[in-house]
C-alpha cells in the first residue's frame, strides 16, 4: 500500500483547528490523523488544509457559453431570452465536444476549490432529437472528463418530458432533453455503467423541473434510484406565477405539500419563497442549492438565505451556467447578496462574534456533500480532498482560525490556492491543473470546430 504523508500546520478537521496536523493518505482515502505531531522526513509539508468543497449543480456544456450573452437583445433581457440563446448553442454540441468542453470546466472547478461536481446532465440526444445508439453517449462523456480531470463525481440524469406546466408538449429547442419514463430508465442504467469504472462515482435523478415533469412522473422518476434527487425549482418569478396560474400553489409549496422531501433531495435555487416556505424547507431536510454567480447573471432575484438558515435549513453552492467558476466567489456572493438587500453586514454569521467565512464554508461542506450523496471531511476513512491554502492572513494567539476562512472566501479566493488533492492524488499544483495545458487544447479546437 503506498502512502503519502500530508503535514498541515494548520487544518480544519471535524472537530475544529488543529495545529500540526499529519495525514496519512492510503488508496484516496484519509487512513490516519495525526495532531500536535513534527513532520518528520519525507512528509509533504502543506500551511493550512481545508476539506475540498461540494459543487453540488452545473451543467458542464454551458462552460462554452461564458461571456457569450452578454450583449442586449431587441427586448428586456431575462432568464428566458437567455434560454432561447442556449437552446440554439446546444444544437451545435457533439459528443467530443462535450467531453472537452467538460473537461475545462471540471478542471477549472478543481483549480478553485471544488473537489466533487454534481452534473445535472440533460443533453442526452443527437441535436436533431434522436437517441444515440448507446443512450448513455453523453454520460460516457461526462464520465470521461471526470476521469481525466480527477473530480469527483456525482451524476444526475435529468428526466425532461413536457414544456410547461401540466404536461405541456415539449418546444423544438428541447428535443434533446426530451424523454419518456421507459427511455429514462434505460438512460438511468446506461448511466450506471458510464460511471462504474469512477471509483466514487454516485448515481442520481433529476426530475429537471415542475414544468418539465408531471405529478406521476415526478414520483415514478423519485422511485427509480435509491440515491440524491435534484430539481430546479422557484429559479424566476414567472415561475412562481404560472405555478400559482395553473395549480393555486407556489413551487415549493406545491412539491413539499406532494412528495416526501426529505434529506435526499437537493432544491436547486428556490430563490422564491414565502416565510412559511422557508421554514417547511427547512424542517424537510433537503438541501437548498445555491448558485450566487449564475443568479446574478441571469437576474433571478436573492434567495432569503438569512431567514432560512435562522430556521435551521441546509444549503451548498453550486457554479450552474459556469459563467465563471470560483468556489469562493460563490460564497462571498452569497454573502454580499444579503447585505445589499438588507444594507447590513456579516448577516449570515450564526451570532455575535461568528466568523461569517466559517459559517459559509462549513455550510456549504455539510449541505453540499449531503446534497451529493457523499461525505467530506479531514477524517479517517473520507476521500482525500484537501485544499492546500498560502494564506496570507496568519492568526495571532486568542484569534479564532475562523481568520483564515474570512480571508480566503472575502480577500484571497482562488489565488490562495497553492494545491489541490483529489483522492489523494496533487491534482492542482501552484493553482494550475496538471493537465490543464492539454485540455484547454482540446477545448480549444473544439470550439474551432463548432464555429468553423
Amino acid at each position: 500500500m503506498n502512502e503519502t504523508f500530508l503535514w498541515c500546520a494548520r487544518a480544519l478537521l471535524p472537530t475544529g483547528w488543529g495545529s500540526d496536523v499529519r495525514l496519512t493518505l492510503a488508496d484516496g482515502r484519509i487512513a490516519a490523523v495525526a495532531q500536535g505531531v513534527p513532520a518528520q522526513a519525507g512528509d509533504h509539508r502543506a500551511g493550512v488544509a481545508l476539506p475540498g468543497l461540494p459543487n453540488l449543480h452545473s451543467h458542464a456544456f454551458q462552460r462554452a457559453m461564458a461571456g457569450l450573452t452578454e450583449v442586449r437583445g431587441p427586448a428586456d433581457d431575462s432568464f428566458w431570452t437567455w434560454r432561447e440563446l442556449m437552446y440554439r448553442f446546444v444544437d451545435r454540441l457533439d459528443p467530443e465536444a462535450v467531453e472537452a468542453v467538460a473537461a475545462l470546466a471540471f478542471a477549472e472547478m478543481l483549480e478553485t476549490g471544488f473537489t466533487r461536481v454534481g452534473e445535472f446532465h440533460y443533453l442526452h440526444h443527437a441535436p436533431d432529437g434522436t437517441p444515440y445508439g448507446d443512450p448513455g453517449e453523453m454520460a460516457c462523456r461526462i464520465a470521461a472528463a471526470a476521469a481525466e480531470t480527477g473530480i469527483g463525481l456525482t451524476l444526475l440524469p435529468v428526466f425532461y418530458a413536457h414544456g410547461g406546466l401540466g404536461g405541456l408538449p415539449p418546444q423544438p429547442g428541447q428535443r434533446r432533453f426530451v424523454t419518456d419514463l421507459d427511455a429514462y430508465l434505460r438512460l438511468l442504467e446506461a448511466s450506471r455503467a458510464a460511471v462504474s469504472g469512477l471509483p466514487d462515482a454516485v448515481l442520481g435523478a433529476a426530475p429537471h423541473s415542475l414544468r418539465a415533469v408531471t405529478e406521476s412522473e415526478l414520483a415514478a422518476v423519485t422511485g427509480f434510484t435509491s440515491g440524491p434527487i435534484h430539481i430546479h425549482i422557484a429559479e424566476q418569478t414567472r415561475e412562481v406565477e404560472d405555478c400559482v396560474a395553473w395549480s393555486g400553489a407556489r413551487p415549493v409549496g406545491w412539491l413539499l405539500d406532494r412528495l416526501p422531501v426529505d434529506a435526499r433531495w437537493c432544491l436547486v435555487h428556490a430563490t422564491h419563497m414565502t416565510s412559511a416556505e422557508c421554514h417547511r424547507l427547512a424542517l424537510s431536510g433537503a438541501v437548498a442549492g445555491l448558485c450566487p454567480i449564475t443568479e446574478a447573471n441571469l437576474g433571478d432575484g436573492l434567495f432569503p438565505a438569512a431567514e432560512y438558515l435562522e430556521a435551521g435549513g441546509a444549503f451548498g453552492v453550486g457554479s450552474d451556467s459556469n459563467v465563471r467558476i470560483d468556489a469562493a466567489e460563490e460564497l462571498r456572493l452569497l454573502e454580499y447578496g444579503q447585505r445589499l438587500h438588507r444594507r447590513a453586514r456579516n448577516v449570515l454569521a450564526p451570532a455575535p462574534g461568528a466568523s461569517t467565512g466559517g459559517a459559509l464554508y462549513r455550510g456549504a461542506l455539510g449541505g453540499g456533500a449531503q446534497a451529493l450523496g457523499t461525505s467530506t471531511s479531514l477524517a479517517v476513512g473520507a476521500s482525500a480532498d484537501i485544499l492546500v491554502l498560502e494564506s496570507d492572513r496568519q492568526t495571532r494567539p486568542g484569534e479564532a482560525d475562523d481568520a483564515l476562512l474570512d480571508s480566503f472566501v472575502f480577500a484571497q479566493g482562488a489565488k490562495a490556492l497553492k494545491e489541490v488533492w483529489r483522492a489523494g492524488v496533487r491534482v492542482v499544483e501552484n493553482g494550475r491543473h496538471r493537465h490543464r495545458d492539454r485540455i484547454v487544447a482540446r477545448y480549444r479546437a473544439a470550439l474551432d470546430r463548432l464555429t468553423a
